[in-house]
């Protein structure tokens, strides 16, 4: 799981931001909040990814890119 995390942190900038746009998102970024809250063992992360993967196609996913715009990263806790 951590190389999983380590890829997508280290992704160019500019495929995360493809990888925010709607439908993508929930699944890109789910699946790397999932992977890290299990790396960390943070149960509220691992939560916040499985919703994420479901709510990321309709709105989460405007979330994510002004994060990514702002912060180089995408993130719920800033």
């Amino acid at each position: 799981m951590k190389k999983l995390v380590k890829a997508f942190d280290e992704l160019p900038w500019i495929l995360k931001i493809i990888l925010a746009l709607p439908v993508v998102d929930g699944l890109a970024w789910g699946i790397y909040r999932v992977a890290k809250g299990l790396s960390k063992n943070d149960f509220l992360l691992i939560i916040i990814g499985i919703v994420w993967i479901v709510g990321g196609i309709f709105i989460f996913w405007l979330i994510d890119l002004i994060t990514i715009l702002l912060y180089q990263k995408p993130t719920i806790f800033v």
